[in-house]
């Protein structure tokens, strides 16, 4: 029998942990084995789909950070352990590792755009003889909107790890952010010139968020001299059927869905809107 890529499975809430007052990570019983920044498309049936970032995965799991935006994760909100969702994937081109090994890994990502490059982050994490060194640069609207804190301050024990936010809210604190990373406000590209960089032949990075702070953190580092062809970003954009049919994600005649989600930025730069 033909499968028929259109269908999707049923997947079992095996657990529901709140990052912010949007953000909720699930994690999904589910047999698949994903690339790192590959996504799905998820579903309840007779709401509607979205396509989600895989965060994180492992024997028997995966697991997706989701926000409460729009009608579908409005209803995904709702669920709970026990309860289903419906998933067809895994989506598009994920982040190139072996790319990284032997190499200084810089990791620069802004928002939600965490999600997609934690599962990276954990890989190396585990394996942290595979790098020279990394540097993980994160930026969030206030300190209520950090996600991951418990894993940052895990990186932050093996890794460089820096986190900023825009503002603060109004309890004005920092410390509730992560206890072992460094702490500032500003905009993510303001970290960048301290970032030590011994040599720009060993650096790779990856840069993950909105399209804006894509946009101005690219161009940081190719000031700094990187070459384009040493850093990835992820798209996110509304891939509706995931399989190069529907035209929704197309830019000029890249299928995001299938081309991407992530790009090596000398071929970003030129996906234009």
């Amino acid at each position: 029998m033909v499968k028929n890529s259109y269908i999707p499975f049923k997947a079992k809430i095996l657990a529901k942990y709140q990052q912010t007052e949007l953000d909720w990570t699930y994690r999904l019983e589910c047999q698949i084995q994903p690339i790192a920044g590959q996504f799905m498309e998820v579903s309840l049936p007779g709401v509607g789909e979205c396509p989600i970032s895989i965060s994180d995965f492992g024997d028997g799991y995966i697991e997706m950070t989701i926000r409460r935006v729009g009608q579908v994760t409005g209803g995904i909100d709702k669920l709970v352990p026990g309860d289903y969702l419906f998933l067809r994937g895994p989506y598009g081109k994920g982040f190139p590792l072996e790319s990284f090994y032997n190499k200084h890994l810089i990791i620069a990502a802004g928002g939600t755009g965490l999600a997609p490059v934690k599962s990276v982050i954990n890989y190396f994490y585990a394996r942290p003889e595979l790098l020279q060194r990394c540097d993980i640069l994160t930026g969030f609207k206030t300190p209520n909107d950090v996600l991951f804190k418990h894993d940052l301050d895990k990186w932050a024990q093996t890794f460089r790890v820096e986190v900023t936010v825009d503002k603060l809210d109004e309890s004005g604190n920092l410390e509730v952010i992560a206890n072992s990373c460094s702490r500032r406000t500003g905009l993510i590209t303001a970290l960048i010139p301290d970032v030590e960089i011994p040599s720009l032949e060993d650096v790779r990075v990856i840069i993950v968020g909105p399209p804006v702070m894509m946009k101005f953190t690219a161009q940081e580092f190719l000031c700094r001299g990187l070459a384009k062809e040493n850093i990835w970003v992820s798209f996110e954009r509304k891939m509706s059927c995931g399989l190069g049919k529907c035209g929704h994600c197309k830019i000029d005649e890249t299928y995001v869905c299938l081309e991407g989600p992530v790009f090596n930025f000398a071929q970003a730069q030129t996906l234009l809107d």
